[in-house]
């Protein structure tokens, strides 16, 4: 069975796999981006399963459909599921779940397209100021709410936190920004595991 920080040390590979990755439309790698939000939710005073969100919100782009299935086939002891065509916000969040992390990040991690199309629903300014890849992403993830929709949200008991993640994960976008490497999270995950077992 996986210790607290061999989980930790293995997500930590999928984000370190981000450095050879550019951020879909953008100048900057996945894990400069991931780096980034961290660092703007920790300047900001947020609790650690925060920070960790902010951290991991991306990492269903590393965590392939196929390696959450094994994961998933060890749990039932059947290859007989199905994982589906899901967003990487979904997917991260899953393989999150799978690996120990507590809900709340799972949930933060799962949410943040959801607040971008909320975002875009209530501030119109919010629209404009998102990025061309962003803005495309947007069609593909459902456009934004509906005012049912955004009502609902807005009744979400983590619903500042989500909002909130969504901002950082859009500022989270400045070339050759220094920012603390990723070795400046591995004990706040290794904690946080441990105090899920």
């Amino acid at each position: 069975m996986a210790t607290p920080v061999d989980k930790a040390a293995s997500v930590f590979q999928l984000l370190e796999a981000g450095s050879k990755q550019g951020y879909i439309g953008e100048n900057i790698s996945q894990l400069e981006h991931a780096l980034q939000a961290a660092q703007l939710a920790t300047q900001e005073g947020a609790d650690n399963e925060t920070v960790l969100a902010a951290l991991l919100h991306d990492i269903g782009q590393f965590c392939s459909a196929k390696e959450l299935r094994r994961m998933l086939v060890e749990d039932i002891g059947s290859d007989d599921i199905d994982v589906g065509a899901v967003g990487h916000e979904k997917l991260g969040a899953e393989y999150l779940r799978k690996v120990g992390f507590s809900e709340k990040v799972c949930e933060l991690v799962e949410s943040h397209v959801v607040a971008k199309r909320y975002l875009t629903a209530t501030e119109p300014q919010y629209y404009e100021a998102l990025s061309k890849a962003s803005k495309l992403s947007l069609k593909f993830q459902g456009g934004p709410f509906t005012p049912d929709e955004a009502l609902a949200f807005e009744h979400d008991m983590l619903f500042k936190q989500k909002v909130q993640l969504r901002k950082w994960d859009d500022a989270a976008k400045i070339v050759d920004l220094v920012t603390p490497g990723l070795d400046a999270y591995m004990d706040l995950a290794i904690q946080h595991l441990t105090a899920q077992c």
